[in-house]
């Protein structure tokens, strides 16, 4: 048995040195595809114009004064939150709030925002019982969003917990407003009728626009992202909208299910996880010497990490599931590998070479990630670099499997991941 306190590592640790010069891997910055709209994207095309008519329908609705009764809004489900998220929780989140109490408890997080919203913000008049009683109703809203990304982001959860409790909550709110927009993209439909997922899309865009701009909730699983927007001000709504875009090209029929090469595939790995990292870093905050866009590369990078991490290890699953191959067609001509091989689970000596390539690849935005670690808050480095060494692990695991990601599934234990918190601490020393 390893002994506990030998924390071996691939990742080649940057010296100060290296990280005042400035070096990046592979010759070149990373590309930052912040806000490119892909405007011969069909996916995008086609959200933008139900967009258009969701809300001219909107509009109608307003002017005809159709609302529904509070007990009716008390007992729906908010948005994004369906069966699937139900039984990972294993119980309801989101309900038993009235529309009034939400809307309160809105009025009361915008009222100490300043002028996030453009104009001062205007003082509000409840009692003190009134207030803690809101209060209870937004705390409860983050313990509910802590309850989902515990559920289904395990190591993500995991490295939360080394966090302040602040920065712990803000990182929840954001995961779940990311979960949602995942579920509202995925939830069963009937096959070929994507009409209905752009039109809750169309929705789901306009509401991150109001909360943006106006500080307009729905919800009561809003609430946590609204007090999220007021306490971190230099927040860019920008890597939400890219994420929702990114979440768009896993569509069947309308989005992406092959990727002819590496830059392609990169955009992707952008869009879905790139923008967490981005989304992150106001809350982890930088130390002294950085600035929040020197901490950009970095973060994004981490996020590519993580979403190269799951493509190799979902390699068969997404295969034969869901039929789709995220691999850069290119790079599988360049070893000889077919797509046919990969739906029918042949691994051979190309494979092998093909995976010992994609891991490297991986392995360098994780060192180029782990540069960024320095540039936190001292307090926040223990969470980004455990997360970083845990997730890191599953493409150590994947070659434990003698590279063999078709047949074979590579997950990192609860209690090799708590192991690896004294190894990942020191490192941040």
């Amino acid at each position: 048995m390893r002994p506990i306190w030998n924390c071996p590592s691939r990742l080649v640790m940057t010296t100060k040195a290296e990280l005042a010069s400035g070096v990046v891997l592979e010759g070149g910055e990373t590309i930052d595809f912040s806000g490119v709209a892909g405007v011969e994207s069909r996916a995008e095309r086609a959200l933008a114009e139900a967009r258009l008519e969701y809300i001219t329908r909107q509009s109608e609705r307003h002017s005809d004064g159709s609302v529904i009764s509070e007990l009716e809004f008390s007992r729906q489900r908010p948005m994004g939150i369906n069966d699937d998220v139900i039984s990972g929780i294993g119980h309801e989140v989101g309900i038993g709030i009235t529309s009034e109490d939400v809307q309160a408890a809105a009025a009361l997080i915008i009222s100490r925002s300043g002028d996030t919203f453009g104009n001062a913000a205007e003082p509000v008049n409840f009692s003190v019982k009134e207030t803690a009683r809101l209060e209870s109703i937004i705390a409860r809203a983050y313990v509910e969003s802590g309850e989902v990304t515990e559920s289904f982001a395990k190591t993500f959860f995991l490295a939360t917990q080394l966090m302040s409790e602040a920065g712990r909550r803000a990182v929840w709110a954001i995961y779940v407003w990311c979960r949602r927009t995942d579920e509202i993209v995925d939830a069963p439909r009937e096959p070929g009728d994507e009409s209905a997922m752009l039109d809750e899309l169309s929705e789901w865009e306009v509401r991150l626009e109001n909360l943006w701009e106006l500080g307009e909730v729905v919800d009561v699983l809003d609430l946590p992202l609204l007090d999220v927007r007021v306490k971190y001000p230099t927040l860019s709504v920008q890597p939400f909208v890219d994420m929702l875009r990114g979440m768009l090209m896993d569509v069947p029929n309308l989005g992406q299910d092959r990727y002819g090469n590496f830059d392609e595939l990169h955009l992707y790995c952008y869009r879905v996880a790139g923008t967490v990292g981005i989304m992150t870093v106001p809350i982890f905050g930088c130390a002294v010497g950085y600035d929040e866009e020197t901490a950009k590369e970095p973060a994004l990078s981490l996020g590519v990490a993580f979403q190269l991490t799951n493509i190799l290890r979902d390699v068969g699953e997404d295969a034969v599931e869901r039929g789709r191959v995220y691999l850069p067609s290119e790079d599988m001509e360049k070893f000889g590998v077919t797509e046919e091989q990969i739906m029918a689970q042949r691994i051979d000596d190309n494979y092998r070479a093909f995976m010992r390539y994609q891991i490297d690849r991986a392995r360098r935005y994780y060192v180029r990630a782990s540069r960024g670690v320095p540039m936190l808050q001292p307090n926040a480095r223990l969470p980004v670099q455990a997360a970083l060494d845990n997730y890191a692990k599953i493409l150590d695991k994947i070659e434990e499997n003698e590279l063999d990601n078709l047949t074979k599934r590579a997950y990192v234990t609860k209690w090799e991941k708590f192991l690896q918190i004294p190894c990942s601490w020191l490192k941040t020393l």
